[in-house]
Protein backbone atom coordinates (compact mmCIF):
# COMPACT_ATOMS: atom_id res chain seq x y z
CA UNK A 1 0.00 0.00 0.00
CA UNK A 2 1.43 3.27 -1.14
CA UNK A 3 2.31 4.86 2.02
CA UNK A 4 3.74 8.53 2.83
CA UNK A 5 5.30 9.77 5.29
CA UNK A 6 5.93 13.85 6.82
CA UNK A 7 3.85 15.06 4.12
CA UNK A 8 2.15 18.68 3.75
CA UNK A 9 -1.25 18.28 4.01
CA UNK A 10 -1.99 22.14 1.95
CA UNK A 11 -0.83 20.02 -0.95
CA UNK A 12 -3.87 17.44 -0.15
CA UNK A 13 -6.74 20.27 0.10
CA UNK A 14 -8.39 23.18 -1.71
CA UNK A 15 -8.14 25.27 0.61
CA UNK A 16 -4.22 25.02 0.19
CA UNK A 17 -3.77 25.30 4.30
CA UNK A 18 -2.67 22.83 6.30
CA UNK A 19 0.37 21.25 8.27
CA UNK A 20 2.62 18.35 8.05
CA UNK A 21 1.02 14.76 8.34
CA UNK A 22 2.91 11.80 9.86
CA UNK A 23 1.47 9.26 7.78
CA UNK A 24 -0.84 9.18 5.26
CA UNK A 25 -1.79 5.60 3.55
CA UNK A 26 -3.40 4.88 -0.21
CA UNK A 27 -5.47 1.96 -0.37
CA UNK A 28 -6.57 0.95 -3.79
CA UNK A 29 -8.89 -1.06 -3.23
CA UNK A 30 -12.58 -1.35 -0.98
CA UNK A 31 -10.43 -4.95 0.75
CA UNK A 32 -7.25 -2.83 1.26
CA UNK A 33 -9.31 -0.14 3.07
CA UNK A 34 -11.12 -2.57 5.11
CA UNK A 35 -7.43 -4.09 6.07
CA UNK A 36 -6.02 -0.73 7.18
CA UNK A 37 -9.35 0.61 8.93
CA UNK A 38 -9.69 -2.40 10.57
CA UNK A 39 -6.08 -2.34 12.11
CA UNK A 40 -6.46 1.15 13.59
CA UNK A 41 -9.98 0.19 14.40
CA UNK A 42 -8.67 -3.15 16.19
CA UNK A 43 -5.88 -0.96 18.42
CA UNK A 44 -9.15 1.55 18.81
CA UNK A 45 -6.83 4.62 17.80
CA UNK A 46 -8.38 7.24 15.67
CA UNK A 47 -7.95 7.85 12.24
CA UNK A 48 -9.24 10.47 9.30
CA UNK A 49 -10.77 9.43 5.80
CA UNK A 50 -9.68 12.11 3.61
CA UNK A 51 -10.87 12.31 0.15
CA UNK A 52 -10.31 15.44 -2.76
CA UNK A 53 -10.17 17.74 -0.16
CA UNK A 54 -12.40 19.90 -1.31
CA UNK A 55 -14.66 20.27 1.86
CA UNK A 56 -11.87 20.20 4.26
CA UNK A 57 -9.82 22.15 6.81
CA UNK A 58 -6.58 20.49 8.31
CA UNK A 59 -5.07 21.88 11.35
CA UNK A 60 -1.76 24.07 11.23
CA UNK A 61 1.33 22.08 12.79
CA UNK A 62 2.27 18.34 12.90
CA UNK A 63 -0.47 16.50 12.47
CA UNK A 64 -0.01 12.94 14.21
CA UNK A 65 -3.64 11.58 13.17
CA UNK A 66 -2.85 8.74 10.62
CA UNK A 67 -4.80 10.47 7.28
CA UNK A 68 -6.49 7.14 4.85
CA UNK A 69 -7.29 8.28 1.65
CA UNK A 70 -9.79 7.16 -1.38
CA UNK A 71 -7.69 9.30 -3.69
CA UNK A 72 -6.42 5.88 -5.44
CA UNK A 73 -9.40 4.03 -5.21
CA UNK A 74 -10.83 5.72 -8.97
CA UNK A 75 -12.43 2.12 -10.61
CA UNK A 76 -15.65 3.45 -12.51
CA UNK A 77 -17.66 1.16 -14.61
CA UNK A 78 -21.28 1.12 -16.96
CA UNK A 79 -23.88 -1.26 -17.45
CA UNK A 80 -26.24 0.27 -19.56
CA UNK A 81 -27.91 3.23 -17.72
CA UNK A 82 -26.24 1.58 -14.45
CA UNK A 83 -23.35 3.41 -13.39
CA UNK A 84 -20.79 2.81 -11.09
CA UNK A 85 -17.73 4.49 -9.32
CA UNK A 86 -15.68 3.78 -6.53
CA UNK A 87 -15.15 6.95 -4.08
CA UNK A 88 -11.88 7.97 -4.76
CA UNK A 89 -13.17 9.33 -8.71
CA UNK A 90 -13.00 13.06 -8.80
CA UNK A 91 -16.68 13.74 -9.05
CA UNK A 92 -16.32 16.20 -11.75
CA UNK A 93 -14.43 13.82 -13.91
CA UNK A 94 -17.66 11.14 -13.07
CA UNK A 95 -19.86 13.73 -14.30
CA UNK A 96 -18.40 14.53 -17.37
CA UNK A 97 -17.90 10.81 -18.48
CA UNK A 98 -21.04 10.63 -17.60
CA UNK A 99 -22.45 12.98 -20.16
CA UNK A 100 -20.60 11.96 -22.72
CA UNK A 101 -22.40 8.84 -22.89
CA UNK A 102 -25.37 10.02 -22.89
CA UNK A 103 -26.17 9.63 -19.19
CA UNK A 104 -28.20 12.50 -18.00
CA UNK A 105 -29.32 13.73 -14.17
CA UNK A 106 -26.14 14.78 -13.08
CA UNK A 107 -25.10 17.63 -15.81
CA UNK A 108 -26.35 20.45 -12.77
CA UNK A 109 -23.25 18.72 -10.72
CA UNK A 110 -20.67 19.83 -12.81
CA UNK A 111 -17.58 22.22 -11.76
CA UNK A 112 -18.42 20.67 -8.06
CA UNK A 113 -14.78 19.57 -7.20
CA UNK A 114 -13.78 16.99 -4.59
CA UNK A 115 -14.38 13.06 -4.80
CA UNK A 116 -17.81 11.09 -5.07
CA UNK A 117 -17.18 9.54 -1.61
CA UNK A 118 -16.93 13.57 0.51
CA UNK A 119 -20.43 13.61 -2.35
CA UNK A 120 -21.99 11.00 -0.59
CA UNK A 121 -21.05 11.61 2.71
CA UNK A 122 -22.34 14.85 2.91
CA UNK A 123 -25.06 14.73 -0.38
CA UNK A 124 -23.42 17.58 -2.12
CA UNK A 125 -25.54 19.06 -4.65
CA UNK A 126 -26.02 22.34 -6.22
CA UNK A 127 -29.16 24.22 -8.55
CA UNK A 128 -31.50 22.34 -7.11
CA UNK A 129 -30.00 19.00 -7.96
CA UNK A 130 -27.87 16.66 -5.55
CA UNK A 131 -25.99 13.44 -5.71
CA UNK A 132 -28.33 10.85 -4.26
CA UNK A 133 -30.92 12.16 -6.76
CA UNK A 134 -30.47 8.79 -8.97
CA UNK A 135 -28.69 6.88 -6.58
CA UNK A 136 -29.46 3.07 -6.39
CA UNK A 137 -27.33 2.07 -3.41
CA UNK A 138 -23.70 3.30 -1.63
CA UNK A 139 -20.81 0.24 -0.93
CA UNK A 140 -20.04 1.03 2.74
CA UNK A 141 -17.66 -0.28 5.15
CA UNK A 142 -19.35 -0.46 8.45
CA UNK A 143 -17.90 -0.34 12.01
CA UNK A 144 -17.92 -3.74 12.31
CA UNK A 145 -15.49 -4.32 9.08
CA UNK A 146 -18.22 -5.47 6.73
CA UNK A 147 -18.30 -4.31 3.09
CA UNK A 148 -21.94 -3.86 1.98
CA UNK A 149 -24.80 -2.20 -0.05
CA UNK A 150 -27.04 0.12 1.52
CA UNK A 151 -29.96 1.21 -0.48
CA UNK A 152 -30.90 4.87 -1.26
CA UNK A 153 -34.14 4.91 1.25
CA UNK A 154 -31.86 3.75 3.87
CA UNK A 155 -28.95 6.42 3.86
CA UNK A 156 -30.92 9.05 5.78
CA UNK A 157 -29.99 11.69 3.31
CA UNK A 158 -30.73 15.32 3.57
CA UNK A 159 -29.90 18.94 3.18
CA UNK A 160 -26.02 19.00 3.06
CA UNK A 161 -26.13 14.98 5.20
CA UNK A 162 -25.89 11.06 4.81
CA UNK A 163 -27.38 10.11 8.80
CA UNK A 164 -26.85 6.61 8.27
CA UNK A 165 -23.20 7.06 6.17
CA UNK A 166 -21.80 8.76 9.68
CA UNK A 167 -20.15 5.93 10.73
CA UNK A 168 -19.01 4.20 7.95
CA UNK A 169 -16.60 4.69 5.08
CA UNK A 170 -18.14 5.53 2.03
CA UNK A 171 -16.50 3.04 -0.60
CA UNK A 172 -18.56 3.62 -3.86
CA UNK A 173 -22.00 4.15 -5.42
CA UNK A 174 -24.10 2.76 -7.77
CA UNK A 175 -26.59 5.39 -10.04
CA UNK A 176 -29.40 4.36 -12.61
CA UNK A 177 -29.21 7.24 -14.89
CA UNK A 178 -31.41 8.27 -17.63
CA UNK A 179 -30.20 7.64 -21.19
CA UNK A 180 -30.83 10.75 -23.48
CA UNK A 181 -28.84 12.62 -26.56
CA UNK A 182 -25.25 14.02 -25.38
CA UNK A 183 -24.98 17.27 -27.22
CA UNK A 184 -27.55 19.07 -24.56
CA UNK A 185 -26.06 17.28 -21.66
CA UNK A 186 -22.93 19.00 -22.53
CA UNK A 187 -24.85 22.07 -23.23
CA UNK A 188 -26.00 22.59 -19.74
CA UNK A 189 -22.51 21.67 -18.34
CA UNK A 190 -21.09 24.48 -20.34
CA UNK A 191 -23.33 27.01 -18.99
CA UNK A 192 -23.26 25.94 -15.62
CA UNK A 193 -19.40 25.79 -15.45
CA UNK A 194 -19.74 29.59 -16.86
CA UNK A 195 -22.36 30.32 -14.10
CA UNK A 196 -19.77 29.06 -10.98
CA UNK A 197 -16.97 31.19 -12.84
CA UNK A 198 -19.19 34.41 -12.78
CA UNK A 199 -20.40 34.04 -9.15
CA UNK A 200 -17.80 32.19 -7.35
CA UNK A 201 -14.85 33.00 -6.41
CA UNK A 202 -12.65 30.47 -8.23
CA UNK A 203 -9.52 32.18 -9.00
CA UNK A 204 -8.47 31.69 -4.84
CA UNK A 205 -8.36 28.60 -2.80
CA UNK A 206 -11.18 27.88 -0.54
CA UNK A 207 -13.19 25.08 0.36
CA UNK A 208 -16.30 26.38 -1.17
CA UNK A 209 -19.54 27.37 0.79
CA UNK A 210 -18.19 27.49 4.47
CA UNK A 211 -21.96 27.52 6.30
CA UNK A 212 -24.66 25.47 5.63
CA UNK A 213 -28.19 27.40 3.97
CA UNK A 214 -30.42 28.19 7.66
CA UNK A 215 -33.84 27.67 7.32
CA UNK A 216 -35.36 30.48 5.58
CA UNK A 217 -32.48 32.48 5.19
CA UNK A 218 -28.92 32.48 2.48
CA UNK A 219 -25.71 31.91 4.72
CA UNK A 220 -23.80 34.54 2.14
CA UNK A 221 -26.75 37.25 1.73
CA UNK A 222 -26.76 37.33 5.61
CA UNK A 223 -22.70 38.04 6.01
CA UNK A 224 -23.22 40.36 3.25
CA UNK A 225 -25.82 42.56 4.66
CA UNK A 226 -23.85 42.05 7.74
CA UNK A 227 -21.47 44.04 5.93
CA UNK A 228 -18.64 40.97 6.28
CA UNK A 229 -17.90 40.97 2.62
CA UNK A 230 -14.01 41.32 2.14
CA UNK A 231 -13.64 41.57 6.01
CA UNK A 232 -9.42 39.97 6.38
CA UNK A 233 -8.05 38.23 9.05
CA UNK A 234 -4.46 37.16 8.30
CA UNK A 235 -4.24 35.32 5.34
CA UNK A 236 -7.62 34.61 5.10
CA UNK A 237 -10.48 36.41 3.80
CA UNK A 238 -14.54 36.53 2.94
CA UNK A 239 -14.70 36.71 -0.36
CA UNK A 240 -15.49 39.72 -2.25
CA UNK A 241 -17.26 38.35 -4.72
CA UNK A 242 -19.62 35.87 -3.14
CA UNK A 243 -19.81 36.31 0.51
CA UNK A 244 -20.82 32.40 1.21
CA UNK A 245 -16.79 31.53 0.87
CA UNK A 246 -13.86 32.31 2.93
CA UNK A 247 -10.82 32.45 0.60
CA UNK A 248 -7.23 32.33 1.25
CA UNK A 249 -5.46 34.88 -0.50
CA UNK A 250 -2.22 35.03 1.17
CA UNK A 251 -1.03 31.80 3.12
CA UNK A 252 -3.60 31.83 4.76
CA UNK A 253 -3.65 29.46 8.53
CA UNK A 254 -6.30 27.14 10.01
CA UNK A 255 -6.84 29.58 12.89
CA UNK A 256 -7.24 32.66 10.46
CA UNK A 257 -9.85 30.94 8.92
CA UNK A 258 -11.54 29.44 12.37
CA UNK A 259 -11.16 33.18 13.71
CA UNK A 260 -12.70 34.49 10.46
CA UNK A 261 -15.69 31.83 10.75
CA UNK A 262 -16.16 32.93 14.84
CA UNK A 263 -16.50 36.56 13.69
CA UNK A 264 -19.31 35.58 10.73
CA UNK A 265 -21.21 33.12 13.54
CA UNK A 266 -21.56 35.64 15.98
CA UNK A 267 -22.10 38.81 14.05
CA UNK A 268 -24.95 37.03 12.23
CA UNK A 269 -25.68 35.65 15.56
CA UNK A 270 -26.17 39.47 16.91
CA UNK A 271 -27.80 40.62 14.06
CA UNK A 272 -30.11 38.07 12.33
CA UNK A 273 -30.43 35.83 14.84
CA UNK A 274 -29.34 32.83 13.27
CA UNK A 275 -27.09 29.95 13.93
CA UNK A 276 -24.98 29.64 11.17
CA UNK A 277 -23.81 25.65 10.87
CA UNK A 278 -20.28 24.90 9.18
CA UNK A 279 -20.48 22.56 6.28
CA UNK A 280 -16.32 22.27 5.94
CA UNK A 281 -15.34 19.71 7.95
CA UNK A 282 -12.60 20.20 10.33
CA UNK A 283 -9.99 17.90 11.42
CA UNK A 284 -10.62 16.43 14.59
CA UNK A 285 -6.61 16.98 15.68
CA UNK A 286 -7.46 21.00 15.23
CA UNK A 287 -6.94 22.55 18.91
CA UNK A 288 -10.16 25.10 17.66
CA UNK A 289 -12.71 21.74 16.55
CA UNK A 290 -16.12 22.34 17.78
Amino acid sequence: MKHLQNTPLKNYCTFRIGGVAKNIFFPVSPQEMAEIVGEYRAQNAPFWIHGGGANTLFPDGEILLPIISTSEMTASSRDGCTVRAQAGKTMDAWVLECLREGLGGVECLSGIPGTLGGALFMNAGAYGHEISDHLVSVTVLTLDGRIEDIHKEECGFGYRQALALRETVVLAGTWSLPQTDPEPLLAKRKEILARRKEKQPLEFPSAGSVFKRPQGAYASQLIDQAGLKGLRVGGAQVSEKHAGFIVNVDNATCRDVLELVEICRQTIRERFGYELELEQRLCPVCPDHK
